[in-house]
C-alpha cells in the first residue's frame, strides 16, 4: 500500500519527467495546462503513464475533471482502494 505523500511525490516526479520541467514548478495546486503549458495530448499521455504505474483506470468523466496536479491523487487513490 502506498501512502498519500509517496503517491503525491511519484505523481509530481512523473509530471516533471514527462513534461521536462523543473521540479520547483510543480505543486499539487499547479494547473497542468495553464501553469505548465501541457497540451490535452500531454495530459492524456500522463494519464496513460499513471494507469500503467499505479494499475488504475481513468473514466472519461474523471479525465475531463483534471485541472491541477493534485486532481490526479483522489482518482488514483480511489481506484487503488477499489481493487
Amino acid at each position: 500500500m502506498m501512502f498519500k505523500s509517496e503517491m503525491a511525490t511519484k505523481v509530481k516526479q512523473i509530471i516533471v519527467d514527462k513534461l521536462n520541467i523543473p521540479e520547483s514548478e510543480v505543486t499539487l495546486n499547479t494547473n497542468i495546462t495553464k501553469d505548465l503549458g501541457a497540451s490535452p495530448f500531454e495530459v492524456a499521455q500522463l494519464m496513460t503513464v499513471f494507469e500503467k504505474e499505479f494499475g488504475v483506470t481513468f473514466s472519461n468523466e474523471q479525465a475531463t475533471s483534471i485541472v491541477s496536479v493534485g486532481d490526479f491523487l483522489p482518482i488514483i487513490e480511489t481506484n487503488l482502494c477499489v481493487k
